[in-house]
């Protein structure tokens, strides 16, 4: 073969030697969206609930449609229900696993080989964390634009909210005498309205007991209390309504808005300021 010709067959198989081996990437796809989710978690139920399509939504956790839990509760009506157990999302075959963390699931320890796609959610106790959880889910789910704008409606909810609580002391008291500590999504909320936490100043862990005899010693200015026990309705609630502490004023937030790091978080931030502002501004 004559020397050019050497030379172009040379060029010609190293040009495909090189498309060989250095192809170029593939275009990125758009994420398929899951046909079958299921929550393995009351706090996960939620954020589905908020952010995937009804129709994907293949299995909540028993308690999603319990009012006082879930503040999505309405919408989780007419969703299959499942009871922790393996057996379920065996027969549903799910698509996406959600859990808040998915680690403390029984049920999913219990599957075999774990090889389902998981969302693994961090416990959200403060309003970046909720954010946070909300853009997860939202890409998960396959409708991201849907978790913007949701975390864009939860902060205009939130602007201009005002403190009223100006640093006054508030407990957060619970049935048998639970009190919530610092560190805590309640804990957030107080601050952000103003409040200052008993539990903080006395130094107590996120979660602790304190007696009727030492409340009404450490005076606070306000008690939270689960709207649930503005009523006795079992012993544990009873001691809620000593005439004790009848003269302590109550700020009164529905269990389902603090019990997970969920879009709930602005109504219960707006209701404590709006009920410390009826309850009146500190005496100068």
């Amino acid at each position: 073969m004559p020397r050019r010709g050497v030379l172009v067959a040379t060029a010609l198989l190293g040009g495909a030697a090189l498309l060989w081996a250095a192809p170029p990437a593939p275009a990125a796809k758009t994420p398929a969206v899951p046909q079958r989710i299921v929550s393995i978690n009351l706090c996960a139920d939620q954020l589905v609930l908020a952010l995937a399509d009804r129709s994907r939504i293949a299995g909540l956790t028993k308690n999603a449609t319990d009012r006082e839990m879930s503040g999505e509760a309405a919408a989780a009506r007419g969703i299959p229900l499942l009871s922790n157990s393996a057996e379920q999302i065996l027969a549903i075959e799910p698509d996406l696993i959600v859990g808040m963390p998915a680690s403390r699931s029984a049920a999913l320890a219990a599957l075999p080989q774990h090889d389902y796609p998981l969302l693994d959610l961090d416990t959200a106790n403060t309003l970046d964390e909720i954010h946070i959880s909300i853009r997860q889910t939202a890409a998960a789910v396959g409708h991201p634009a849907r978790g913007d704008a949701l975390i864009a409606r939860m902060k205009r909810e939130l602007a201009g909210l005002p403190k009223p609580g100006q640093g006054r002391v508030a407990a957060y008291y619970q049935r048998r005498g639970y009190m919530t500590g610092t560190g805590t999504l309640i804990d957030e909320l107080m601050t952000r309205v103003g409040l200052v936490n008993l539990a903080g100043q006395l130094g107590k862990p996120p979660l602790s007991q304190l007696s009727l005899e030492e409340m009404v010693a450490a005076q606070p200015d306000f008690l939270i209390v689960e709207s649930a026990t503005d009523t006795v309705i079992d012993q544990g609630s009873e001691m809620l309504h000593h005439p004790a502490l009848k003269d302590i004023p109550r700020i009164s937030v529905p269990q389902a808005w603090t019990v997970c790091g969920s879009p709930a978080y602005t109504q219960a931030a707006r209701s404590m300021a709006d009920q410390i502002m009826r309850l009146g501004s500190k005496p100068s």
